[in-house]
């Protein structure tokens, strides 16, 4: 009854983003940052839709915000973990060091509205994103912002590098949990453990249709953080808070996100993160021993001139923000946007 109600409340917005953008008051949720939620009107193949993201600004204000699109089965939790987030929130640390933060909800997950499941694809969805950076650089519909970070994970990595190499609107990407070669066993093995969402009993009352999918009860810690530790407490909340994706979009973030690759056409600053990650690793896919190692087997995927950053965090699989050492890496993250973007 929860999913039902909170479908209605999709449906409701929807009708009142008609009369304009809307921006919703949320208490702050860190000490010196303040957080709003914010609904998007956005098209998508001319299906009127509304994207949902939370703003959440540092006390004395930022001129640059982090746009940042969750992977597939999240929403835009992943970005702000509430167990131990003083140790896994990306959104809590990106706000104490002085940069504005986005965290949107992909259209068919959290707060955001539920379009057929056959016209969200990477490509479809890139061009939403697009219009959500129209809306915070132009401030017409809600707060304005210079610059712009656009930050993926996983598959929303892949959406954030066909934005960037198809709009040239953002300051800087970055990249995680993607990569261009794949491990095969790990893809398939993350594969193996979906269904679709209306079997799901979290979301069979939703109104999903057959094209929406989840992944099975229990499954998420195999596939998304070992090799990690599992931690009871962070892998409860990942269950807790799983969601769903779209079949179709798997149909062109392959061929065309990770295999073309798009990512040539690239023209700003990259980042790229990756953990020991069972989908993208491996001997005969990326080599995620190290820094070196990442860039070595990535740069023939990005254009000769972009300056590219890589990173390596030890230990953890393709849930990277789950990591208890997560902190390291969202201080290399910091690192790289003072020194390419700014505040």
């Amino acid at each position: 009854m929860k999913r039902v109600a909170g479908r209605r409340r999709r449906a409701t917005v929807l009708v009142l983003v008609a009369l304009g953008f809307l921006v919703v008051p949320v208490s702050a949720r860190a000490e010196g940052a303040s957080c709003r939620e914010l609904y998007f009107p956005v098209t998508l193949v001319a299906l009127p839709q509304t994207m949902h993201g939370t703003l959440c600004v540092p006390a004395g204000g930022a001129g640059t915000v982090q746009v940042l699109i969750p992977g597939g089965t999240y929403n835009s939790s992943y970005w702000d973990i509430g167990y131990q987030p003083e140790v896994r929130s990306y959104r809590l640390a990106m706000n104490n060091a002085g940069y504005a933060t986005l965290a949107l909800d992909r259209l068919g997950t959290g707060g955001s509205t539920t379009p057929p499941s056959a016209v969200l694809t990477t490509i479809t969805e890139a061009a939403v994103v697009h219009q959500v950076i129209q809306a915070v650089r132009s401030g017409a519909q809600g707060p304005r912002f210079g610059k712009v970070i656009l930050a993926g994970h996983s598959f929303g990595s892949g959406t954030a590098s066909i934005e960037a190499a198809t709009f040239h609107d953002v300051d800087a990407v970055l990249v995680t949990g993607l990569a261009h070669r794949l491990n095969l066993t790990g893809t398939a093995a993350v594969f193996a453990a979906t269904y679709p969402a209306l079997l799901d009993p979290r979301f069979a009352a939703a109104g999903y249709d057959p094209g929406y999918l989840t992944t099975l009860p229990g499954t998420r810690y195999s596939i998304f953080h070992s090799p990690g530790p599992k931690v009871d407490g962070a892998i409860a909340f990942d269950e807790a808070t799983k969601d769903t994706s779209a079949y179709e979009q798997a149909a062109d973030l392959f061929p065309i996100g990770i295999i073309a690759p798009y990512s040539l056409l690239i023209d700003r600053p990259v980042m790229i993160v990756l953990g020991q990650d069972t989908v993208f690793c491996g001997l005969l896919a990326t080599n995620c021993s190290s820094a070196v190692g990442i860039k070595t087997s990535e740069t023939p995927y990005y254009g000769a001139g972009v300056d590219l950053t890589t990173y390596a965090l030890p230990g953890y699989g393709h849930a990277i923000n789950y990591a208890p050492n997560a902190p390291d890496y969202f201080r290399a993250v910091i690192d790289w946007a003072n020194r390419k973007v700014g505040r």
